[in-house]
């Protein structure tokens, strides 16, 4: 199997987990006298088979992700710099919103609002970012399909 195919695997378990979960909070209490829709007992027995499931396929793709290496970098290496540039953009994108907001005056008299920062060259740099972005999910996506779990 492939480490794709592993990650799909791995989405499709907490989906069902949640789902597990909101069935098990629907069926948690019931009127005194009346039977709950789904029997909670089964529902976490089916939790727990579930759980154990996701445990060991996390377990095997952090493993794979450990063990890739390319370029000389680890896949865990490269997934965690995704993580964190995706964050910055995050940060990036939020900070530019707040910088390049117009501010309205409705006369000369009220104080002028100006950005602290170039918000042109901002965006470039922010652009640049994006575009390291990009190629690094395609690396990672390019591993995900070609190295086996």
């Amino acid at each position: 199997m492939k480490l794709a195919t592993a990650l799909s695997q791995r989405a499709a378990l907490q989906t069902k987990l949640s789902e597990l979960s909101t069935r098990l909070n629907n069926n948690a209490k019931t009127q005194e006298g009346e039977r709950p829709a789904e029997d909670p007992e089964e529902l976490l027995k089916q939790t727990d088979r579930v759980l154990v499931q996701l445990e060991d396929l996390i377990a095997r793709i952090n493993l794979r992700n450990s063990r890739t290496v390319d370029g000389g970098v680890t896949l865990t290496e490269l997934l965690a710099k995704r993580d964190v540039l995706s964050k910055r953009l995050s940060v990036m994108r939020s900070f530019l919103d707040s910088s390049s907001e117009k501010v309205t005056r409705y006369a000369k008299t009220e104080i002028k609002i100006v950005s602290t920062v170039d918000v042109a060259k901002l965006q470039k740099q922010t652009d640049a970012l994006s575009a390291d972005l990009r190629a690094l999910d395609e690396r990672i996506q390019t591993l995900n399909w070609t190295v086996d779990l």
